[in-house]
């Protein structure tokens, strides 16, 4: 009845038998981090980790917000918002914890920002280099048009200021869990996304997650090619009306 998604949960299943014998290849552990070589950079702002809206009164108030005021947001605005979703909260070897979790500490969701109205960007696709608290230019153009084409015509990522659309670098991940680790990635960027939703309440701001869709489409947009990198999960960010 369920095809492949029946296959899918059996096959990234575990049992006793299956863990046995494994050792992790320490030689060809792939890297942590993905960067642009060549490109144009911008440096974040320093986060604001004090002060805001209370958890609970954050949490309360969380919704799906999809209309969104024609108004830029700020840089520093979008660096408090990338940070709630990777910011770096503790260093333990060349590991980088963040402000949400990750299965094994192996972070494989890269962050990407189709910017539409951010004061001081150009409008364009934007990668964030985490290491370095920086964002890496990769190109320039209205792409929340086709993003919000390739997402089956959600108008919102056309509208909303910017766009983050987070990918998952399979090898990182599979290096040590092999084929559960495609839960473990949707797991991580569910985690990452809703910091993002709690970040946005807290300042007051629209958020809405976009899991629906055209692979493909998506992928060619961003330039990754879908099997080794793929586009797992989208969200509109902007001033929302009902704010």
């Amino acid at each position: 009845m369920f095809g492949a998604g029946a296959e899918f949960q059996n096959k990234t299943g575990y049992t006793r038998q299956s863990l046995r014998g494994r050792a992790l290849d320490w030689e060809h552990k792939p890297p942590a981090f993905k960067r642009y070589e060549n490109v144009g950079k911008v440096r974040l702002a320093t986060p604001q980790v004090q002060g805001g809206m209370p958890l609970w009164e954050t949490m309360q108030r969380r919704r799906s917000r999809r209309e969104f005021e024609e108004a830029p947001l700020s840089l520093e605005t979008l660096s408090q918002l990338i940070w709630a979703t990777q910011g770096v909260t503790g260093v333990a070897g060349d590991t980088l914890f963040r402000t949400a979790p990750s299965a094994g500490g192996l972070f494989p969701i890269e962050t990407y920002l189709v910017v539409n109205a951010v004061e001081g960007l150009e409008r364009g696709l934007y990668h964030l280099f985490l290491p370095e608290w920086e964002l890496e230019f990769l190109s320039a153009g209205n792409l929340g048009v086709p993003l919000a084409r390739a997402a089956l015509g959600q108008g919102m990522l056309s509208r909303a200021a910017v766009d983050f659309v987070w990918t998952a670098m399979v090898p990182r991940s599979a290096w040590k869990y092999e084929q559960r680790a495609y839960r473990y990635i949707y797991l991580d960027a569910g985690h990452i996304c809703q910091n993002l939703y709690l970040a946005c309440e807290s300042l007051n701001l629209g958020c809405c997650a976009v899991g629906a869709f055209f692979d493909g489409e998506v992928n060619q947009i961003l330039g990754v090619d879908g099997e080794n990198e793929m586009a797992v999960y989208l969200a509109a960010v902007g001033k929302s009306v009902h704010s």
